[in-house]
């Protein structure tokens, strides 16, 4: 492990490659990582590009710090990494700092994460609610990870519950059967996690996932993906229909699911999210008036926006435009307890 942490020759960067600074270490761990500064072409908001990537606010494989950074904790195909962002003030460059086997992996894709392959220009704004919201965010670019397993598990957890009980799953199975992350991130009073690699997650005993409040239907679902983890990951180099297609061969990942996984692994910006049980009302209620709308009713809605409609109901939801509750929320259930 010390060999992927040694230094190398410090040359300076403004676009492109990255470096190893040298640093202090602490015990085993070290204190600096491998570093890459890179600037993106035109404005950058790094909590609106990485937030779809955040399950819930006490997720374990991310978290933001108060100068601004973003960490994340992933499981690339090198091992796990770490990856630290934070805009570099006054020079509208990003730094990067990654740490662990998956540094290098992460450092090299740390452009497409922050919406390097977006193009946020190839949108037409075709209704003022969504023009202003774009002005008022031009900083909005669609992250694309590269890893299709770390946005699908959670995607099923997440299927036919509220978001407090797939957060709260979320969080005790990776800190359960996950493993520390490299760097500084993974040491502390609330160290950062790594999700458990596909093996892990077929391990899983039926009672901790009842303990995480995880149906059989969903532990299921995830244990079929598992299995045939290589080839769903295969589907990064697909294009989002053929991905969703493939992903939507495994029993139990429908559209609503392979939606929700390629607009992060692919930022797919057509990948609009259907069988959701407030997006249709949303969009409805934005474009039309329409609270009642449903999935087709939305579709149409979104049909002039054909190629970028993941991003015009991105748009919209970032509007704040939405209708007044006038149902109980969806009940939370907790099997945990039973």
């Amino acid at each position: 492990m010390a060999g992927r942490f040694a230094p190398r020759p410090t040359r300076t960067t403004v676009r492109g490659g990255y470096v190893a600074v040298p640093g202090a270490r602490d015990g085993a761990r070290p204190v600096t990582g491998r570093v890459r500064t890179w600037v993106p072409e035109g404005p950058l908001e790094l909590g609106l590009v990485l937030g779809p990537l955040r399950r819930g606010p006490g997720d374990p494989t991310f978290r933001t710090t108060p100068d601004g950074s973003v960490w994340r904790a992933s499981l690339t195909p090198a091992g796990p990494g770490t990856l630290r962002v934070v805009a570099v003030p006054g020079g509208g460059a990003v730094r990067g700092e990654a740490w662990g086997p998956g540094a290098d992996w992460l450092l090299e894709r740390m452009p497409e994460m922050l919406g390097a392959a977006d193009d946020p220009e190839a949108f037409v704004p075709r209704h003022r609610l969504v023009a202003m919201a774009r002005h008022r965010r031009p900083g909005l670019r669609l992250t694309r990870t590269g890893l299709v397993l770390e946005s699908l598990i959670p995607s099923i957890l997440e299927q036919k519950v509220t978001t407090d009980e797939a957060y709260r799953a979320w969080r005790r199975l990776v800190r359960k059967f996950g493993e520390p992350a490299p760097g500084p991130a993974g040491a502390g009073e609330r160290p950062m996690w790594v999700m458990p690699a596909p093996r892990t997650w077929a391990l899983i005993p039926s009672w901790e996932w009842h303990r995480a409040g995880v149906d059989n239907k969903r532990a299921s679902t995830i244990l079929r993906a598992v299995r045939v983890a290589g080839r769903l990951e295969e589907a990064v180099r697909m294009s989002p229909a053929e991905a969703q297609a493939r992903l939507e061969v495994v029993s139990g990942i429908g559209p609503w699911t392979s939606a929700e996984t390629v607009q992060r692994s692919h930022g797919a910006a057509d990948a609009v999210t259907v069988g959701d049980l407030h997006l249709p009302g949303i969009v409805g209620w934005a474009l039309a008036g329409d609270r009642d709308a449903d999935d087709a009713v939305m579709l149409e809605l979104l049909e002039p926006y054909a190629g970028q409609r993941h991003r015009a109901a991105r748009l919209i939801l970032l509007s704040g435009k939405v209708p007044a509750r006038r149902a109980p929320r969806m009940p939370r259930g907790d099997i945990g307890r039973l």
